[in-house]
């Protein structure tokens, strides 16, 4: 049997300020069917500049951002507002993943055009059937437009999260 497998590459930039729920996300990814490619920001200002060197050629474009709306510096109501008045950034979806329960929050992101709402879940397991979701949804049933489209590669049999 042939050992290589055509796996997709994808690109997620995760804006995130606490180590623990990144070290979630990266743990609910570690079984996916893509090779999985995680930019971290820990703040709104990293990130806005993270994007801004991604249009100057100088890193790729994420396919899918992961933002937190309490962020320091920048909040990810700001920092989802830049990006969705960018002409080339606005056609990445931005999902707000969040632990604010207040809905005053919740009916700003969507103002802002975010693209879902996701209250962060309390625990390893909750976060692996979220980010399961996510990964259905977002990677492998929407059409993303051919620029921010989830890229082929050759690979070995295997998933990754780098």
């Amino acid at each position: 049997m042939d050992q290589l497998r055509v796996l997709r590459s994808v690109r997620i930039l995760i804006v995130e300020d606490s180590p623990s729920d990144v070290r979630l996300v990266r743990e609910a990814l570690r079984e996916s069917e893509f090779i999985v490619r995680l930019n971290v920001c820990k703040d709104g200002v990293e990130a806005l500049e993270y994007l801004h060197q991604c249009l100057s050629g100088h890193n790729p474009l994420p396919d899918l951002i992961l933002l937190d709306l309490n962020l320091p510096l920048k909040s990810g109501h700001e920092v989802l507002n830049e990006i969705k008045h960018d002409p080339q950034l606005k056609k990445i979806p931005v999902l707000i993943m969040t632990s604010s329960v207040d809905e005053k929050d919740l009916a700003a992101a969507y103002d802002l055009n975010a693209n879902c709402y996701i209250r962060k879940p309390a625990d390893l397991p909750e976060y692996e059937r979220v980010v399961r979701a996510i990964e259905d949804f977002w990677l492998m049933t929407v059409t993303l437009p051919e620029t921010y489209n989830v890229s082929t590669v050759a690979a070995s049999a295997g998933h990754r999260v780098q």
